[in-house]
């Protein structure tokens, strides 16, 4: 990263997804969110890039990313989601961002409800059961459709992960401020 772009990088910088292909004449372009709905992406105007990882995905040119975008639009197509930016002149620009990988400061994400969370602030938690044993840490999480599920990593799992349902029958607490999750958990489940 540049010295003028980590000027203008967030502190709070999260990938919410990457940039697909050109869509239409006019520099329209894909987007591939990494949540659905993909409310950060939507409640942001101004996205941050990086190069992709691979280079499977590097655009068609050989023009550098730009920094970031000002994005003017998103909406609903098809089954995926394009946006518009007054950066992206035309369809090769449009073309040159593809692969880029997008950020958005977490600070721009939309409030959540009560008893509602990010996946990205749940990640790095450390969860305990109701005994106070520390049964690991939130290493990721699995969306199975009708909910969620904590992977946690810990000492006492050998060589594995604990999958944990992120929900109320098995979820105490949630602790933002202390970084601490408390569930009805055993060590031998």
């Amino acid at each position: 990263m540049t010295a003028a772009r980590a000027a203008d990088w967030p502190v709070d910088a999260l990938e919410v997804g990457r940039i697909g292909e050109a869509w239409g004449l006019k520099g329209g372009f894909r987007v591939l969110p990494y949540a659905e709905p993909p409310d950060a992406l939507m409640a942001s105007s101004r996205w941050h890039l990086e190069a992709p990882v691979d280079r499977v995905h590097v655009g068609a040119s050989s023009v550098r990313l730009p920094p970031s975008l000002a994005v003017s639009s998103m909406r609903s197509q098809g089954d995926g989601f394009v946006a518009v930016s007054a950066d992206v002149a035309d369809r090769t620009a449009a073309e040159a961002l593809r692969g880029a990988r997008i950020f958005v400061a977490r600070s721009s994400f939309p409030k959540v409800g009560a008893d509602e969370y990010y996946w990205a602030d749940l990640i790095g938690m450390t969860v305990r059961n109701r005994d106070d044993v520390v049964l690991g840490e939130v290493v990721g999480l699995l969306d199975t459709g009708p909910q969620s599920v904590l992977r946690v990593k810990g000492d006492a799992v050998e060589g594995g992960e604990r999958l944990i349902p992120f929900v109320s029958a098995f979820v105490d607490s949630v602790d933002l401020a202390s970084q601490r999750i408390v569930v009805d958990w055993g060590l031998d489940y």
